[in-house]
Order: structure tokens, then sequence, then C-alpha cells
């Protein structure tokens, strides 16, 4: 399997365009999106130091059919809302891909990850340069479909640090408690959660940039 990020111009007609450029200093990120007839149902969250006024510009497009603000703070919103624009999960339809979220885009240029295997990543490639789809591959990763990410015992070991607390802030189970949870000595359960740590941070801090 592939795992790839890529990086692309949006078409002009599109509204995030529009708005990401008339306010390039936020980020918009789509959560989650589902086609919905004629329509896009979508949960979107936009990051700016001015949320009332973006969230207002969303509102007021006339590609957006409805609108209804969930959460908003002094520097984030999110909303869920209605788009008529339905071309990126019609591009992802086409190519046999399903969308992978979050889809962030900054003032104009759109960011979003696939996995696909080798012979859908090469036709999604194809498809791209069929439609003169400028874009820029930022990460490219091959998996080996039978790897694990973490070993039994990291994985047994993990999941009991986060289900006694040993990850709570303030941690509410020490190293010894988990020790004995694990029928362990400290030294191995420490070395053994350093090493389970690494391989999480390495997979979604690097592998998945």
């Amino acid at each position: 399997m592939i795992r790839a990020r890529f990086q692309m111009e949006l078409a002009e007609d599109i509204w995030v365009d529009e708005l990401s450029t008339t306010f390039p200093a936020a980020t918009f990120r789509l959560l989650t999106g589902v086609p919905n007839g004629d329509r896009v149902l979508e949960l979107g969250e936009v990051r700016t130091e001015t949320p009332e006024a973006v969230s207002e510009a969303i509102r007021s497009h006339h590609d957006i059919t409805a609108y209804e603000a969930v959460f908003t703070s002094d520097e984030r919103t999110i909303a869920q809302y209605e788009a008529e624009e339905k071309s990126l999960y019609e591009f992802l339809r086409e190519s046999s891909l399903p969308p992978e979220f979050p889809v962030v885009v900054e003032d104009g240029v759109m960011e979003y990850s696939l996995t696909a295997t080798q012979t859908q990543f090469d036709a999604f490639c194809e498809a791209l340069d069929e439609r003169g789809r400028q874009y820029e591959l930022l990460a490219l990763v091959h998996t080996d479909e039978d790897d694990t990410l973490l070993t039994e015992r990291q994985r047994e070991c993990l999941q009991a640090a986060l289900n006694e607390g040993y990850f709570d802030v303030p941690r509410t189970c020490t190293l010894a408690e988990l020790s004995d949870t694990l029928a362990v000595d400290k030294s191995t359960a420490s070395e053994t959660i350093r090493r389970g740590q690494a391989r999480v941070l390495e997979e979604f801090l690097v592998n998945r940039v």
C-alpha cells in the first residue's frame, strides 16, 4: 500500500477557494463530508483570528444553502453546512478513492492524504495529469500490508497505560502500579512503553506529514 500527501491549487469556481483567498491567513479544515443528493453535507473547521467574520462569509456565500455553527471560540469555529459544490467528491469518486479527512485549505491551496494500492495511486496521478491539475507530492510512504505498527507486547503495554491513567494529566497511575498490572518490572514496562510511543509518534508525525 501507499500513503501519500498532496498539495494542489483549487479551481477558482469552488467556494472555499474564493473564501480562503479572501481570508488568506485562515485555515479551512474539512473534517468530514458526504454527498446528499445534488448537494454535499459537510462538517468544517476554520482557524483564524477573525472567526465571526469568516463564519458570516461562509454563511452568506451563494453556494452554501444551510449553515449551523456548532462551536466558536476566539480563534476557531466549527460548523455544519450544506453546499452545492461537489467537485471534490466527484473527482475522488472518478478516481475510485474515498476522501480522507481532514482536507486542509489555505489561501486557495488544498492539502489532502490518500491511501491506495500502487495501481490506484498511478491512476490517481494520471487523472491529475489528464485534467491538467498542477500538484506537489509532499510525502510518499510505501507500507507492507503484513507489517504492524506495534508489537503485540507494545500494544498491550500502551493499552494498559492508557486504561490505567498513566498518560493522564495529572497522572493517575504510577509506573510501579502499571508494572504490577502488567506483571513486569518497572524497567521493562518503561522501555516497552517508550519504544511503543516512539513508533506511534514516528508514524503520525513523520510518515503521515
